[in-house]
């Protein structure tokens, strides 16, 4: 340490070495513990000790700090979370912009600001039409022609689609890009095969603009009930036949459900969302600064309401996005660990794109 320190080259130009600004610092041959020299040479070493393990002690904590500060800084470009054998990455900050992929899939939900692994998911499944969750849209398309990426399938409720049409046709003619996709327009009640064995179905939310949220089926056949007690050879018999021997079972894996005050929670054909794998869900207010009152006014979420409905969510993992952009995120984990010791195992908190106190 002391060599490194006394090396002039790898100082800043505000801090002296320390042979210029501590010379007595030095180690120095002709000063030991057992050198025999005078009293006052033996006092003069134990003062200078002193003030060297002083000194030290002050680079000790500094380590300690920059230690804690690396942790934090860690945690804080962390990229994404993994949940229930999911990896989710994305950004959510309410008014600003967001955009949740889930690459396993090849979804992304809502395009605020698109950023860039969202170019690569192939379905893009659009909330509402508020600038912060669609904004993004003609950069996402741009993007996957720039790449040679075949045209994505885009989601969007049925009642936007001929706007988004029009939206999209004014940026051709500015930028005289083709911007391809293939638009679907998935009502509530519909469902849209993704691939073989995954599903998507759309499910009514409560924004202040007309909204809904998404859930992801994956699909699998389960031996119908009558033929469980048949043995290999039989059921073989049977399906050669043409007996349809199986039912399509649909599990929900994920839901999202973009911007919404609770009322989607008390939704009877929500089921599906409140018992998915995961639920990724919004949570904009936190603090009694804004409170639920205001959050309802908004079409949004206060914190409070999760814990008031906790004995709805049957999830094995809660994802909290769209936190305020007021908040940091020491807010945002102080917050979360207030919640119900049954809830907050499950809630993993989105901080992507939020300041640290770091």
């Amino acid at each position: 340490m002391l060599t490194c320190l006394s090396n002039p080259q790898l100082l800043p130009s505000h801090i002296l070495p320390l042979d210029h600004r501590h010379p007595v610092l030095r180690r120095s041959p002709s000063i030991t513990a057992f050198d025999g020299g005078s009293s006052s040479d033996g006092d003069r070493f134990r003062a200078l000790s002193l003030k060297k393990s002083g000194f030290l002690s002050v680079i000790d904590r500094a380590m300690e700090d920059e230690e804690e500060y690396r942790k934090a800084r860690a945690e804080v470009q962390r990229k994404g979370v993994d949940v229930e054998g999911y990896s989710i990455e994305g950004i959510s900050v309410g008014g600003h912009e967001t955009c949740v992929m889930v690459p396993s899939l090849n979804v992304a939900f809502d395009i605020g600001r698109c950023p860039s692994k969202a170019a690569h998911q192939d379905f893009l499944f659009i909330t509402h039409a508020h600038l912060d969750h669609i904004g993004g849209l003609p950069m996402y398309l741009a993007t996957r022609g720039l790449y040679n990426l075949k045209p994505p399938t885009v989601f969007v409720p049925p009642c936007i689609k001929e706007d988004v049409v029009n939206l999209l046709e004014i940026h051709r003619r500015m930028s005289q890009v083709e911007l391809k996709l293939d638009l679907v327009a998935l009502g509530i009640g519909e469902t849209y095969e993704i691939r073989n064995n995954l599903v998507a179905r759309p499910f009514r939310t409560h924004h202040v603009i007309p909204s809904q949220g998404y859930v992801i089926y994956s699909v699998r056949n389960k031996l119908k009930k009558q033929y469980a007690h048949l043995k290999g050879p039989q059921i073989k018999k049977l399906k050669l036949s043409g007996i349809e021997i199986t039912d399509i079972v649909l599990s929900p894996e994920v839901a999202f459900t973009g911007d919404t005050n609770s009322d989607f929670i008390l939704e009877p054909r929500n089921a599906d969302a409140l018992r998915a794998k995961i639920l990724i869900t919004e949570a904009t207010f936190l603090d009694d600064e804004n409170d639920i009152e205001h959050a309802r006014e908004h079409g949004h979420l206060h914190l409070l309401e999760i814990m008031e409905h906790a004995q709805w969510f049957r999830n094995k993992a809660i994802l909290l996005t769209h936190f305020s952009s007021r908040y940091k995120i020491e807010d945002i984990r102080q917050a979360v660990s207030k919640l119900q010791p049954k809830l907050s195992p499950k809630v993993v908190a989105l901080t992507e794109g939020f300041r640290s106190a770091y």
